[in-house]
């Protein structure tokens, strides 16, 4: 047994540091940015957000309108043929659209089937909750060796030492969080996890070193989270929670006492398991729950506000472009970030 004492970090235990700006606006924050992929070498341009691949935000409806603010939609894994066939402007989308896969062989063939009927999408994204398996690793390795020109995306880890593992074995991008999201109850159900700032800025250096990026994966409450996890070195950050609840993801609509709700569950759930493989096994426990998340209205809103706040972030460090944001960064430590006097 070994314990680790020194202090790891989340959103919630850290604020900016002001510092003087010349910057006269808030509309002056460019939050373009420009990647080149280590092994793929395609280059894709766009805001870094992505909204993550779950029922009810990883939706074509979702895609097609984050695609308008070149952002990318992680789409879920049952994404087949048929599907993506209904998308009419699949072929204006495409550069912001990955396809999501995980390490079962019906995954593996849904997969070989999409690339041959739309073999223009670029990105994969090879997804499990637990990325530090020998087995999860290969896979990668595999997917990499049948796709040598598409950008691949793997996860999740949360330290340096597996991010390393994965790039070496071929992913351009690894997807960071274990435990942070709204519905994932991994941390209490299996006592895994890590604070997710510090998973992100150590990952971050571990993948900057070896020409690879990494998605910050989970754990945003608010536009400030977003700002956080680019300030500690993310290349992207990927949202599920703050893209649920929208009309674009067609989840269950549910009336209480006059409000409108909108159905969330995490993709290790009861719901989804029962939803997607008739149940979860024997051998296994469900790590996620499902929630009711009030009705929210068209996604356009929360993207504005999203990319609002992250422009004003950059203008209070000092930063012209989100590319700059971390090198802008000085996280203070706090006790308190909000007042929450008048929260119900």
């Amino acid at each position: 047994m070994r314990l680790e004492e020194d202090i790891k970090l989340d959103y919630s235990d850290v604020l900016f540091r002001p510092k003087r700006s010349t910057l006269k606006s808030r509309k002056d924050v460019n939050l373009k940015r420009t990647y080149r992929f280590k092994y793929s070498k395609n280059e894709w341009s766009g805001i870094p957000i992505m909204a993550a691949n779950m029922d009810g935000v990883g939706e074509i409806d979702i895609a097609q309108n984050l695609a308008e603010f070149e952002m990318i939609t992680c789409l879920t894994k049952q994404h087949d043929v048929r599907k993506l066939k209904k998308c009419k402007n699949i072929k204006d989308i495409y550069p912001h659209l990955a396809l999501s896969v995980g390490i079962k062989k019906e995954d593996f063939e849904n997969l070989n089937d999409v690339l041959k009927e739309f073999n223009f999408i670029k990105f994969i994204c090879i997804d499990v909750a637990n990325g530090y398996s020998e087995h999860f690793s290969k896979f990668v390795k595999s997917v990499r060796d049948k796709y040598p020109t598409k950008t691949i995306i793997a996860g999740n880890v949360v330290t340096a030492d597996m991010t390393q593992e994965l790039v070496l074995s071929g992913a351009d991008i690894v997807k960071v969080g274990i435990g942070p999201g709204s519905v994932c109850t991994t941390r209490i159900q299996t006592g895994v996890g890590y604070p997710q700032l510090s998973a992100v800025i150590e990952c971050a250096d571990a993948a900057h070193g070896l020409g690879a990026h990494i998605i910050a994966d989970g754990g945003c409450t608010c536009p400030g989270d977003v700002a956080k996890g680019f300030g500690g070195g993310a290349d992207f950050v990927m949202l599920g929670g703050m893209f649920a609840g929208h009309d674009e993801g067609k989840g269950k609509l549910v009336k209480k006492n006059g409000e409108k709700f909108i159905e969330f569950y995490g993709s290790s759930s009861d719901q989804a398991n029962k939803k997607h493989y008739g149940g979860l096994s024997n051998y296994r426990s469900s790590e996620g729950r499902m929630v009711r998340i009030k009705y929210r209205g068209k996604i356009k809103n929360t993207i504005h506000n999203i990319l609002g706040g992250v422009r004003s972030s950059c203008t209070y460090v000092g930063a012209p472009s989100l590319k700059q944001l971390s090198k802008c960064t000085t996280f203070v430590r706090v006790s308190n970030q909000y007042n929450e006097t008048f929260i119900k």
